[in-house]
This record gives structure tokens, C-alpha cells and sequence, in this order.
């Protein structure tokens, strides 16, 4: 079997669901092309719908240091890590694809989600409204900007207003 092949039946099982077997796949092919980029990404995804983000970030790892600026390795890298609530880490990874790629919807929405946990909602908002100006259907930036926006319009509520008295 070639690796492309491998790759694409990888693929395909794991659109089935079948994570682990793809893995197996995946492994085959790198023991025969270990610098193989698209199989590390891929194998990284995989490992991260099994919840293993730390290992999937080591496959982003060894995919960015042969692709420095792949767009897809740095958005799925920063997704991991948001997933394992290193936000600031996250926020990092979306930038550097953010500067291969400007107008990429996926990376800024993914930024915003990452800054709305951090609680800087008027950020979140910025680029959730930047990213539906590249994708005006954008799902995640849609759902989200309405979510922060809530929230935002909840803390203006919550937070007490100072009154200043002047004593003469």
C-alpha cells in the first residue's frame, strides 16, 4: 500500500470514528516517512479527538519544526492547548498563523474563544467580529460573539456603580 493511500484510509477512519486504528495508520506511515507533515498533523487531530492534547501537541511540534509557519500545526496546536487551559499559549499560536495568514476565520475565531476565557470579552468580540468580516456564517465566531457579548452586557450590570461625595 503507498503512503498516500495509507494517508487516505487513515482519513477515512477517522471520519468513522475509528481513532485508534487510524493511529496505526498513521504510525506506519511515519516509520516510513517520519518527516512527513501532513501524517503528523493528521495524527495529531486524531490524538486530539481521543484527548490526548499533550501528545497531539508533540505532533505539532515535530510538524512545525519541519514547516515552521504550517497554518494548519499552529491553529490545531493552539486548539490543544486552549483545551488544556493554556490560553496565553494558545493566543501565541493563533498569532503566528495570523501572520501567515491574515485573513484566516478559523485562527482569529479560535483567538477570541481564547481571550473570552481569559475574561477580555471586548478583545474576544474584536476578533470574533474580524473573523465574520473573512466568514460572515462563521458558526464558532457567530455563536460566541453573542455569548461574549451577553456576558459583557451582564458584567456592566453586575458591577457597582461609584459614586463620589465630596466633603467641603
Amino acid at each position: 500500500m503507498r503512503h498516500s493511500s495509507l494517508l487516505n484510509e487513515a482519513y477515512a477512519l477517522c471520519e468513522e470514528g475509528e481513532y485508534t486504528l487510524a493511529l496505526s495508520y498513521y504510525d506506519i506511515v511515519l516509520y516510513k516517512e517520519p518527516n512527513n507533515v501532513a501524517a503528523l498533523i493528521n495524527k495529531g487531530v486524531t490524538l486530539q479527538n481521543l484527548g490526548k492534547n499533550r501528545q497531539a501537541i508533540k505532533c505539532y511540534d515535530a510538524a512545525l519544526k519541519l514547516e515552521n509557519g504550517n497554518i494548519d500545526a499552529l491553529v490545531n496546536k493552539g486548539s490543544a492547548l486552549h483545551t488544556l487551559g493554556k490560553y496565553h499559549e494558545a493566543i501565541e499560536c493563533y498569532d503566528k498563523a495570523l501572520k501567515v495568514q491574515p485573513k484566516f476565520a478559523v485562527a482569529m475565531a479560535y483567538k477570541g474563544l481564547s481571550l473570552g476565557e481569559l475574561g477580555l470579552l471586548e478583545k474576544a468580540i474584536k476578533c470574533f467580529n474580524a473573523s465574520l468580516r473573512i466568514d460572515k456564517k462563521f458558526d464558532i465566531a457567530l455563536d460566541n460573539k453573542a455569548i461574549a457579548l451577553e456576558l459583557l452586557k451582564k458584567n456592566a450590570i453586575l458591577k457597582p456603580k461609584l459614586h463620589k461625595s465630596f466633603k467641603k
